[in-house]
């Protein structure tokens, strides 16, 4: 057997069974508790809730619980593979809530793509939930689904592939621009990529200040002289590559300090051979970067990648956790800006003052992260004026 079949094996092996399970929170143990738990006790507190709905926050798991939702259209790397072939991910993602930041998460994959269809459903379960974690839905309905749902859900929602990836990629340059002795205003990035998360990531450099950021698609650099740009590219190229530069990725890494890889491709290695001195790589697809470690360390001072075996790992688990604990803590209404901006800020101090150029953020499992985060974010909530609680 192969080492690639080995892993295989033990991939489905760990698997079997799958990830999840229910687990009872209060004593069940004879007649009285049961008394309580069903029927006739809990009519009580059904009433309660039907009096005061707000209680419904204090008296049942919607206080702590997270609905986590995809269609299985933009899945990993591996793209639209369905619902089902999606559910090991969203079970995934389910026990590191649990885990990370002891927030109960329910994964649904649903059986549908069109964006009313998904709207409807979402809305239509969330009383259950205290947040929607929208999860792998592809790019561009990725962002009219989780508009929608914003404006009419009085929970959170949070699409991580954007938010998440943005909040950490932030994270990571704020440090990295500290260890090579410059600030975010003094950088230039340029974003690989301009699906969910590349957009999400040059909007939350340009909200957190970076000098500037231009994103490239597959024909080239989005600029406002394109004719072929969708509704959320054309918003972004208003908005960013103040510059105005056009051309293609190579002509865009020319000078450049930063290259962001959200691309889903390699990029050929002579194209980062003119970025500026003590250039920064993220080169973030997975499961192979735009640009191996080795051959990224002859062009840049700070490299980072998406996956876990090389240093500097830029994973949406160091935010998604403590976003959402943070945000259930206070009962917010919603996850504003500030709210991401504070995730990112205190993500980066964590590892302040053990900065290296291997070492830009913590390690996924650093029992400091999703505590530091989940304050941050429930501050950030409060001053917001998103609290209710």
């Amino acid at each position: 057997m192969t080492n690639r079949q080995g892993a295989r094996e033990r991939a489905l092996t760990y698997h079997r069974g799958g990830k999840l399970e229910i687990r009872a929170t209060v004593p069940l143990t004879g007649p009285d508790e049961l008394s309580l738990a069903y029927t006739p006790g809990v009519a009580r507190v059904c009433t309660a809730i039907a009096e005061r709905p707000e209680l419904v926050f204090d008296y049942t798991w919607k206080s702590s619980s997270v609905a986590v939702v995809t269609d299985g259209t933009a899945v990993l790397g591996l793209g639209n593979i369905g619902p089902q072939a999606s559910l090991p991910v969203m079970e995934g993602k389910a026990i590191l809530f649990k885990q990370l930041a002891d927030v109960d998460a329910v994964p649904i994959a649903l059986d549908c793509t069109d964006v009313d269809e998904i709207v409807e459903t979402v809305v239509r379960i969330a009383p259950a939930f205290g947040g929607i974690n929208l999860e792998d839905i592809s790019a561009p309905r990725c962002f009219e689904i989780e508009r929608r749902l914003q404006e009419r859900l009085d929970i959170p929602v949070f699409h991580d592939d954007q938010h998440g990836t943005a909040v950490v990629t932030l994270a990571a340059l704020w440090n990295a621009a500290t260890v090579t002795g410059r600030r975010l205003a003094d950088l230039r990035a340029v974003v690989a990529g301009a699906g969910a998360s590349g957009i999400a990531v040059a909007r939350i450099l340009l909200e957190a200040g970076i000098g500037d950021v231009v994103v490239g698609d597959s024909k080239g650099v989005v600029h406002e002289g394109r004719t072929d740009l969708n509704t959320a590219k054309t918003a972004l190229a208003r908005d960013s590559n103040r510059a105005g530069l056009t051309g293609d990725l190579t002509d865009a890494l020319h000078g450049a300090d930063v290259f962001i890889g959200l691309s889903g491709s390699t990029v050929p290695e002579p194209a980062f051979a003119h970025m500026a001195p003590d250039a920064i790589i993220f080169a973030l697809s997975n499961p192979d970067p735009e640009i191996l470690p080795d051959a990224a360390r002859r062009y840049a001072t700070v490299v980072g990648t998406g996956r876990s075996d090389f240093p500097n790992q830029i994973n949406n688990v160091l935010a998604f956790p403590g976003i959402f604990a943070g945000a259930l803590k206070v009962r917010a209404s919603r996850i504003t800006e500030g709210m991401k901006l504070a995730a990112a800020r205190a993500l980066a101090d964590v590892v302040a003052d053990e900065l290296t150029v291997e070492r830009i953020l913590p390690d996924s499992f650093d029992a400091r992260v999703a505590p530091a985060v989940t304050r941050a974010v429930a501050d950030a909530a409060r001053r917001d004026g998103v609290d209710r609680a």
